[in-house]
């Protein structure tokens, strides 16, 4: 009986000194790095995607430090003059992904009647590359399932393309400059459509395999613009010989 009681005892104390150790120690620890402040940047106002960022639209406040995302922005000089790249809202914090250094849609500018802007569906991960696609890109595209017979082929007319954009269902672009085109701290958005820089007869070809089959894209190039560009240029090749041949023949005609 004795025995138990000074197990019962003994058990007691070791129960009360870890009680002192929690309470005296690990709490005021936890205490601490709950109530650490940190200084973010935080919108004061409502402001549109697309819209550029001053000064007069956020402010550097000092916040509780627990649980904030690591890439919160801190510095109001890392925000101003880059571009919502998406709709935010009063006492929003920012991180890089709602920021764009660029316009948004600025690749669209550079459309000057000789070729057009088309964007087709990503229909599956593996249509898309895995959502590693950029901007800048230049990609062969393959239609399968298509029409009737349910056919796969990799046309000519689209061996060499650029992709001007990745986008997200949410209308989101991919930056160069981010961890993932659709970077959401921990989450990932995958990119639903790509945006192409094609001929009139290009777009014509896009338009009626996206409706009748299934697009896949295949990377071709990554890298400096002037190869990037030999590529577009050997592309743009194929459809002036094509030309001259159709009008060889009508002429023979």
């Amino acid at each position: 009986m004795k025995r138990i009681l000074r197990n019962r005892t003994v058990l007691g104390v070791t129960c009360i000194l870890l009680s002192l150790i929690l309470c005296l120690g690990i709490a005021p620890l936890l205490n601490r790095t709950i109530s650490e402040q940190t200084q973010i940047v935080r919108m004061v106002k409502d402001v549109s995607k697309g819209t550029p960022i001053t000064a007069e639209h956020v402010e550097s406040v000092m916040v509780g430090a627990y649980q904030l995302p690591a890439n919160v922005l801190k510095s109001a000089d890392s925000v101003i003059g880059q571009y919502a790249a998406v709709d935010l809202k009063k006492d929003d914090y920012l991180l890089p992904a709602k920021l764009s250094k660029a316009p948004l849609d600025a690749y669209l500018n550079r459309l000057n009647g000789s070729k057009r802007a088309i964007s087709v569906s990503i229909k599956s991960l593996a249509a898309g590359l895995s959502g590693k696609l950029q901007p800048g890109d230049i990609v062969s595209l393959i239609a399968s399932d298509y029409g009737e017979l349910r056919t796969t082929s990799s046309p000519p007319e689209l061996q060499y393309v650029e992709v001007l954009a990745v986008t997200t269902s949410g209308g989101v672009d991919a930056k160069l400059d981010s961890r993932s085109p659709t970077d959401k701290g921990d989450e990932k958005e995958l990119p639903s459509t790509l945006t192409l820089l094609v001929l009139p007869q290009q777009a014509q070809l896009l338009a009626d395999l996206e409706n009748k089959g299934k697009l896949h894209a295949a990377l071709v190039y990554r890298g400096d613009t002037i190869t990037a560009q030999a590529f577009i240029d050997k592309q743009d090749a194929y459809f002036t010989a094509k030309q001259v041949k159709m009008e060889e023949a009508a002429h023979d005609r």
